[in-house]
């Protein structure tokens, strides 16, 4: 693909920008077996990305138990109530070389924003621990959490919710994706370059398995790409 315009960059949180230690990955395990579930790493794995409210159902019903709505809320009120332990205990960070990455994307004039399969309670307290402010002359210019949304990933929802707040028109100028397999399938179904990262838990051949337009190993590493790019268009 040729590229001539970037305009907005689109990144996930846990395991793209955040480092969380693995709490995420515990909490929904946690909360999915305190059902009586069994759960794979595999399938646990497969479905990290997603909203945690449609994960929960889903491995609950891979693993043997019937997910009633009324046992997944309990099972994700269950899910936050860890993963805010956790956090408390351990705070979330950011991954090597992110912030610098994402304000040299700014100085280039190019929109930056996240978006995860977090509800809103759960992401904004991340954020302010990051001390990353969000709007006009801040870091981020947008955060869209998967309860503001139809659907989390795959769909392509959180990405065009994005690109209307921040006014950008064309998915072609769109970078988007994260760590997992589900971000890369988001950004395919909402037809932006897909942007595949290793700072999460799968290699590069599990990733590169998915429509995808770069598989690198980190964010830090997309300014440059960038740059390279545009330069040569």
């Amino acid at each position: 693909m040729r590229i001539k315009l970037i305009e907005l960059v689109v990144l996930d949180m846990a395991g793209t920008t955040v480092d969380e230690h693995g709490d995420v990955y515990r909490a929904l395990e946690g909360a999915v077996t305190a059902t009586g579930a069994t759960v794979s790493a595999e399938d646990l794995q497969t479905w990290m990305g997603a909203d945690k409210t449609e994960a929960i159902a889903a491995l609950m019903e891979l693993g043997g138990v019937q997910p009633t709505q009324q046992v997944v809320a309990a099972q994700f009120d269950h899910f936050r109530a860890l993963l805010a332990a956790a956090y408390n205990e351990n705070p979330p960070v950011a991954l090597p070389g992110v912030e610098e990455a994402l304000r040299k994307l700014k100085n280039r004039g190019i929109k930056v924003a996240l978006t995860t399969g977090f509800s809103r309670d759960v992401a904004n307290p991340i954020i302010k621990t990051l001390g990353w402010g969000v709007g006009e002359g801040e870091l981020l210019d947008a955060v869209v959490t998967s309860d503001e949304v139809a659907a989390g990933r795959p769909a392509p929802y959180m990405i065009q919710r994005v690109m209307e707040l921040t006014a950008v028109h064309n998915v072609r100028n769109v970078v988007a994706g994260g760590d997992t397999v589900v971000d890369l399938q988001a950004g395919h179904n909402a037809g932006v370059l897909p942007l595949g990262v290793l700072t999460g838990a799968l290699g590069r051949e599990q990733l590169e398995a998915y429509p995808h337009e770069w598989v690198l190993e980190g964010v830090k590493d997309l300014p440059g790409i960038i740059e390279s790019l545009l330069a040569n268009a």
